[in-house]
């Protein structure tokens, strides 16, 4: 593959992860990563930093497609920001560590809990984000998968659940993201146009197109039912549990 089919591969990639985030409040990073990893290697990138720079590059395009999910959802007023505040307590904290753990751990399979439960308190709510940035910074995905099967366990509506996530993503993003630069800093294998463990081409062709996408992706959830969108999102997990076996 040339330059341009690189290019076109990320632009691609961004449509499709844009969707993803603003429909089920995710951050894309359960495609842009295998992908990346797919291209990257194909680019010849050092093996020893080619799961990181992947990883790494997932999270700082998640920063520019969540503040657009972000937007589309707050014009239907369904993001919960009173979940989203203490919830971010635990995630900055969270998502440092598990940025600097990153290559130490796989995921395995994510399990959805019946939903029935109230609402945690500020300390439920902040023990949560700790754990899911972590899970996040880990594997390089805004942790719409984690937080999302959370929010509608404790009774948070459907489409509430996924903009009150996608707000959630971005201090995911933006604290994993800064951490992958830091950590890859001074790596002398990583290739020429990098900050860090952040891929600068592949980090600009994806959220090109992932933030336009994010806002349609975003009405769309606020157009199918509660019930609809629930059963597309335990799909998604589905398939995202499946690839990971297989």
């Amino acid at each position: 593959m040339d330059v341009v089919q690189y290019l076109l591969l990320y632009l691609v990639l961004g449509a499709c992860a844009g969707v993803l985030a603003g429909l089920f409040g995710v951050g894309g990073g359960l495609i842009i990563v295998p992908v990346l990893v797919f291209s990257f290697a194909a680019q010849g990138f050092a093996p020893e930093v080619l799961t990181h720079l992947a990883v790494g590059t997932s999270l700082a395009t998640i920063i520019f497609t969540s503040i657009n999910a972000v937007l589309e959802h707050q014009r239907k007023g369904a993001v919960r920001w009173e979940l989203v505040r203490w919830m971010t307590v635990g995630i900055l904290l969270g998502a440092g560590i598990g940025a600097l753990t990153a290559a130490a751990i796989q995921m395995a399979l994510e399990l959805k809990p019946k939903a029935g439960a109230a609402v945690p308190g500020p300390l439920g709510l902040s023990v949560a984000g700790a754990v899911i940035g972590w899970a996040s910074a880990i594997f390089g995905i805004g942790g719409g998968s984690l937080s999302v099967p959370f929010l509608t366990w404790r009774s948070v509506p459907m489409q509430h659940a996924v903009a009150t996530s996608s707000a959630c993503g971005l201090p995911i993003a933006a604290a994993s993201a800064l951490s992958f630069i830091l950590v890859g800093w001074d790596n002398p294998q990583v290739p020429e146009w990098s900050l860090g463990f952040v891929y600068l081409p592949a980090m600009a062709g994806i959220a090109i197109t992932s933030m336009f996408f994010a806002r349609f992706g975003a009405r769309l959830a606020h157009k199918l039912s509660p019930r609809l969108l629930k059963r597309l999102f335990a799909l998604l997990l589905f398939s995202v549990g499946l690839s990971f076996l297989l």
